[in-house]
């Protein structure tokens, strides 16, 4: 008997400055998945209307009611929807909800997840009652910047530090400041991507990142990789253009990583993800001399080009990038 194929739509695009950086993710998303196994469109999202992709070339509008479209005259609708969004609307609760709403299986976290990992301020608040360590930080809202003097920001989180959106979901509109007469500027520059902004301690270490999904049958928390960018820090420019050595795995010691793949996979059950997550850590001596892991950020859209952490990481732990989509769209109907 013939198993029918199932239909996914990898939506990408969105509202917000990383559209470009979507789409990017979406072409290698497509070039990963199988297509003997399923029938694969790109789905882009925009302010303009929202459109599927097809075999050739041209677009269809997606009928928002239930997520469908018409390709020569015949309705085409969706079994499962890969969301590879970074920024609003993918990553932040919005989307989900609308998928929720229509009963549409989706591939990131829940509405209520992906609306606290969004907001980098309330997740830290979050997991830091878990015992997560985090650095120190406080938050400005617009409307309310005199709340705060630089003079009391300077004492209360040290220079330097960064300054970026706390709802954001990549780094424009971050600023590393070194100096009080570069606050307000770095303060104006992350409002112009957030109504919130997030003044947050500067640790000098090592940077890694850790992927991790999980399904039903199994857990997989993928090899560290370690983050070294020659820029002032790991920014657009570093995460995109190639302005970073990407080291998977990382040069540190072995009971470090285990310990900070231990901390992913604990942080993805106290949150009950979905799909693949990516969480950035900053290692730090503590007062012992040991190694302190202090947690950055999470990624509920990772980036997903060829050269992007997850799928190198995929590769370094041995495994087929084919095979892990499978898993977590197959997780949603087992």
């Amino acid at each position: 008997m013939e198993i029918k194929k199932r239909t996914i739509a990898i939506v990408c695009g969105g509202d917000s400055s990383e559209h470009d950086v979507s789409m990017r993710s979406a072409r290698g998303l497509y070039s990963f998945f199988n297509k003997e196994r399923y029938n694969v469109f790109v789905v882009e999202l925009s302010k303009n209307g929202w459109n599927a992709h097809l075999k050739d070339g041209t677009t269809a509008p997606i009928d928002r009611n239930d997520f469908s479209f018409q390709e020569n005259g015949k309705k085409q609708c969706f079994d499962y929807a890969y969301i590879t969004i970074h920024g609003t609307p993918g990553e932040n609760g919005i989307l989900q909800g609308y998928f929720d709403l229509i009963g549409m299986p989706y591939s990131t976290s829940g509405v209520l997840i992906e609306a606290l990992t969004f907001d980098k301020f309330a997740l830290n608040q979050y997991l830091k009652a878990f015992g997560v360590s985090i650095p120190d930080s406080l938050l400005i809202r617009r409307g309310n910047e005199n709340a705060i003097s630089d003079e009391e920001i300077e004492q209360r989180i040290g220079m330097p530090c960064f300054v970026k959106p706390s709802n954001d979901g990549s780094s424009f509109g971050v600023s590393k400041v070194k100096n009080i007469d570069q606050l307000a500027p770095a303060i104006r520059k992350a409002m112009m991507e957030s109504d919130e902004v997030m003044v947050e301690q500067f640790l000098d270490g090592t940077e890694i990142t850790v992927g991790c999904y999980k399904t039903r049958e199994k857990s997989v928390v993928f090899p560290v990789t370690e983050v070294v960018t020659h820029n002032e820090f790991f920014d657009y420019d570093a995460k995109y253009n190639g302005q970073v050595e990407e080291i998977t795995p990382a040069r540190i010691p072995d009971d470090v990583a285990k310990r900070a793949q231990q901390i992913t996979s604990a942080i993805y059950d106290i949150l009950h993800c979905n799909g693949i997550i990516r969480i950035d850590y900053i290692l730090t001596k503590n007062s012992e001399g040991g190694m302190k892991i202090n947690m950055l950020e999470i990624n509920t859209t990772p980036g997903m080009t060829p050269t992007s952490f997850i799928p190198q990481q995929v590769r370094a732990a041995g495994l087929d990038i084919a095979d892990v989509l499978a898993d977590i769209v197959e997780n949603q109907f087992t």
